[in-house]
């Protein structure tokens, strides 16, 4: 099962390049639990979203992925995304470490973590690099990002 679990990440990551988010989201189980510094936690048809509203707005995008370790119930992976980040036209370098729990042959759960200062001092410039990391600019940033996820989701 190990071998199916890091085909089902490298198939998350290939569509991911590929900015399929239908792909992407088909490697999910119908109640996925994601996670990540910039939207905190999403369940469900909030996580497909989400991919699907980055796949849409995704300027100047690349991503590498590497490190994919998987056993029968957790896996791992390593990826890089650079992207213009639209609301200050600053190119973005994420490096993300990727973790996953598997069930039935699908993604339940992906936590994604990354360093959400270095992520604000690349995206908003001064303003990241001087108060990127306070808990009020974090805050902000994670709001600013479910109000994105709900204009696409109310678009639709």
């Amino acid at each position: 099962m190990s071998d199916a679990h890091s085909a089902l990440i490298t198939r998350f990551y290939e569509a991911f390049q590929r900015l399929d988010a239908e792909a992407m989201v088909a490697c999910y189980s119908a109640d996925i639990i994601f996670s990540d510094p910039a939207f905190g936690t999403l369940r469900g048809k909030d996580a497909g979203d989400m991919w699907r509203m980055l796949s849409t707005r995704a300027k100047d995008f690349s991503l590498t992925f590497d490190n994919v370790h998987a056993d029968e119930r957790n896996g791992s992976a390593h990826w890089v995304a650079t992207y213009l980040f639209s609301q200050t036209g600053r190119t973005v370098v994420n490096d993300i470490q990727a973790r996953f729990v598997f069930r039935d042959g699908k993604i339940c759960e992906h936590h994604d973590s990354f360093d959400l200062w270095r992520w604000s001092r690349q995206a908003l410039g001064t303003t990241g690099l001087l108060l990127g990391w306070t808990p009020m600019v974090q805050g902000k940033v994670r709001q600013q990002a479910l109000k994105g996820l709900r204009a696409f989701q109310a678009g639709r």
